[in-house]
């Protein structure tokens, strides 16, 4: 039986790098339709080179990839390149793929495809600022019925903010973009660092990844033990936490995390507290829910099937 029909839509990206080799490696799972990508942690070339590169690590260059968009949609861009390297894949060799992207864009992509599958059948997993997702969504808005859900990851509540105090990067680095999705209706589930930060990469963890075999394994053992450096440079010291690979461990294993239904809203005019993710569970008729909030993850069972998926990768 052929898998969960999926678009990733991702800026890599270190954890995007981690995650899009989890990904591939499901194929009974998960069919893996198209890698979109858009400007976020780096650069827009760079994050669709960094999205091609990562599908040759994985051996599925026949998975196509489509740019998306450059900036978003209203703020001025903001990347975060100190923290996945300059070029957005941690130290690991950048070598140009043998192929580049689509000559597509991936807003085009994305309302064709959700147009002509049938309603229902394609599930989103969103990795990056929303940017492509809304603007598909404004350019055309009867595809929001004909998706099946988003998974996404970003925001944060009890855990404060990774790039300003109140805010996650996904969310900040174009919460207009996040807004349109939140407010669009769709089926949203969103993993932010409330249980991000419970997913972390300790030593006794990168060691065991690092003795599996395999190209995908070996490349998110270098990525992790970048990621790890970079904590201890400029996070909090402690193990490297696993933010965008969530998104794909939750589709595989929903079981993993335990989430609550919420009423979420995007601040977007704030210059203090811009990005912010508003999430109020007291909900009702007044109130109605928008967004399931993932509020606790089981760390063992999500590094439990990363080893599988790194073990059945090789």
């Amino acid at each position: 039986m052929p898998g969960l029909p999926l678009i990733i839509d991702c800026d890599p990206g270190v954890d995007d790098a981690i995650a899009l080799l989890l990904a591939i490696a499901a194929k009974e799972a998960l069919e893996v339709l198209a890698i979109t990508t858009a400007a976020g942690n780096v650069g827009g070339d760079l994050t669709a080179r960094n999205a091609c590169r990562v599908r040759e690590i994985a051996s599925r260059p026949d998975i196509p990839v489509f740019a998306g968009m450059d900036r978003p949609l209203s703020r001025e861009p903001v990347g975060a390149d100190h923290f996945h390297g300059v070029s957005g894949l941690g130290d690991l060799p950048v070598l140009a793929p043998a192929r580049g992207p689509e000559t597509r864009h991936a807003v085009d992509y994305l309302v064709e495809t959700l147009r002509s599958r049938p309603p229902g059948e394609v599930t989103l997993a969103l990795m990056g600022p929303m940017t492509n997702l809304a603007e598909a969504m404004r350019r055309a808005p009867d595809i929001i019925p004909r998706i099946r859900g988003v998974v996404a990851m970003g925001g944060a509540r009890r855990e404060g903010g990774n790039i300003t105090a109140s805010a996650e990067f996904n969310i900040f680095a174009d919460p207009h973009a996040a807004d349109v999705v939140v407010r669009s209706g769709v089926d949203l589930a969103l993993l932010g660092l409330d249980v991000t930060h419970q997913v972390t990469a300790t030593e006794a963890r990168r060691r065991r990844i690092s003795e599996l075999p395999g190209a995908s394994a070996a490349a998110v053992s270098r990525l992790l033990a970048f990621s790890a450096g970079t904590e201890a440079r400029l996070g909090t010291g402690g193990p490297p936490p696993l933010h965008d690979p969530c998104v794909i461990l939750a589709l595989l294993d929903p079981d993993a995390f335990h989430f609550r239904p919420c009423a979420l809203a995007i601040e977007t005019s704030s210059l203090l507290t811009l990005g912010h993710t508003a999430v109020e569970f007291r909900v009702g008729p007044e109130r109605p829910a928008n967004v399931d909030w993932a509020v606790d993850a089981d760390s063992d069972r999500a590094f439990d099937l990363i080893y599988r998926l790194l073990g059945q990768a090789a």
